[in-house]
């Protein structure tokens, strides 16, 4: 609703006011359509893709895992370089035929690039990398040499006994 309000000699900017009206607000918010308001994302041939990423640690290795549904195993690349293991790969959009009409379009598509930088205890000849089911699973073996190792304690004599019998 206006209220109108004429002032004789005023500029006619100022001659019409609106007054604020709550319930008008609330339609006009209930109609609002935030995907309408990204429709021009939707049109793009790429949209930022950032797949998740997990690392944890065993005894024996460290465990990378990365979900990437829809990512094929060709447009995956694994590159292991000094302390540094960098991931990138892509997933492409599905086709949109003529005649088809999204009402939701949440799906990301596009490139993606990460890079860890590993620690020192990784033996980089022996990385094994396994896509399946959609999750990239990388597993980073640690050193033999730098495993942790079980110190045996003995029981009795000690080094001081073998030295007597020694002699």
């Amino acid at each position: 609703m206006a209220d109108v309000r004429i002032q004789r000699g005023a500029p006619a900017a100022v001659q019409r006011r609106e007054r604020f009206d709550p319930f008008q607000r609330v339609q006009d918010l209930m109609r609002w359509d935030p995907l309408d308001a990204l429709g021009h994302l939707m049109e793009r041939e790429e949209v930022l893709f950032h797949p998740n990423f997990e690392m944890k640690e065993t005894n024996e290795s460290f465990v990378l895992t990365a979900d990437l549904p829809g990512v094929k195993e060709e447009d995956l690349q694994v590159d292991l370089a000094a302390d540094r293991i960098s991931i990138s790969g892509k997933r492409e959009a599905e086709r949109k035929e003529e005649g088809e009409r999204y009402y939701t379009y949440e799906r990301n598509y596009g490139s993606f690039s990460r890079t860890f930088t590993l620690p020192s205890e990784v033996d980089g000849n022996a990385v094994q990398a396994n896509l399946e089911g959609g999750v990239l699973t990388l597993t980073l073996p640690k050193r033999p040499e730098l495993q942790p190792k079980r110190i045996q304690i003995g029981r009795g004599k000690g080094t001081q006994g073998q030295q007597k019998a020694k002699a």
